[in-house]
């Protein structure tokens, strides 16, 4: 699981914003992270700056964006990325060997359609991707807070939702992923009460884990140890 960000939240949930807000974690590179830093960097490295990304001149074509905020290690990104060549892809982390490991995949894979960011994932969502700009949003196993004084640090609450809608195309879609109950659950409750949202459950609550998503080694272990993973997908629509 990933740090999806380091920013803070108040007791109502707020976001807070501090003038630093995070810190970058650096963490202990291997000599191949620190080698696909430096080599991967320059094609598919994004500075971030507080000026929205022009995504037809990084990417050098008009396509649909997906974005990842806290992709970990980086393996279901490349792979999802190496999986549609046909859309962009733009992954947000905070910890150092994670981007390394990312960077050594894609390059490895000869894979052209990715960037990521090595920054706080709410500045960069707020400042740098433009509005109605991405076709899909992920949020992969955030970290659950799952003791219960704890939840209003959870990522998913009413501001941020509301942020990632206005970063969403209409039709696009705000796709979250956990294998805390209590957790999805949270989500459904956040979302459902969320201005400008449809479920595209059939049955109002979560949904199958969907194709474009694949199944990490953390969750194959843990179906075959009986732990549930809960996919929630939410369209924007107005």
């Amino acid at each position: 699981m990933s740090d999806v960000t380091t920013a803070e939240f108040n007791e109502d949930g707020k976001y807070i914003r501090k003038i630093r807000s995070f810190v970058l974690r650096e963490g202990r590179l291997t000599k191949g992270q620190s080698q696909a830093i430096e080599a991967h960097w320059p094609a598919m490295g994004l500075d971030y700056t507080p000026q929205p990304l022009d995504l037809s001149e990084v990417f050098g074509r008009d396509a649909d964006t997906v974005l990842e905020i806290g992709f970990g290690m980086g393996a279901s990104l490349v792979q999802m990325a190496s999986a549609a060549p046909e859309q962009n892809f733009i992954g947000i982390e905070v910890h150092k060997p994670g981007v390394g490991a990312c960077l050594a995949d894609a390059g490895e894979a000869n894979v052209t359609n990715l960037r990521v960011y090595h920054h706080d994932a709410m500045e960069v969502l707020e400042h740098s991707i433009a509005d109605g700009s991405l076709a899909r949003l992920q949020l992969f196993f955030p970290d659950p807070w799952h003791k219960k004084r704890h939840h209003k640090r959870r990522i998913v609450q009413a501001d941020f939702v509301q942020l990632v809608r206005r970063k969403l195309k209409i039709g696009g879609v705000f796709h979250m992923a956990t294998d805390w109950e209590n957790y999805s659950e949270h989500m459904l409750e956040v979302m459902n009460v969320a201005e400008g949202y449809k479920n595209q459950s059939t049955t109002g609550t979560v949904v199958e884990r969907p194709d474009h998503r694949p199944l990490t080694k953390f969750e194959a272990r843990g179906h075959r140890l009986g732990h549930g993973v809960w996919d929630i997908m939410f369209e924007r629509i107005a």
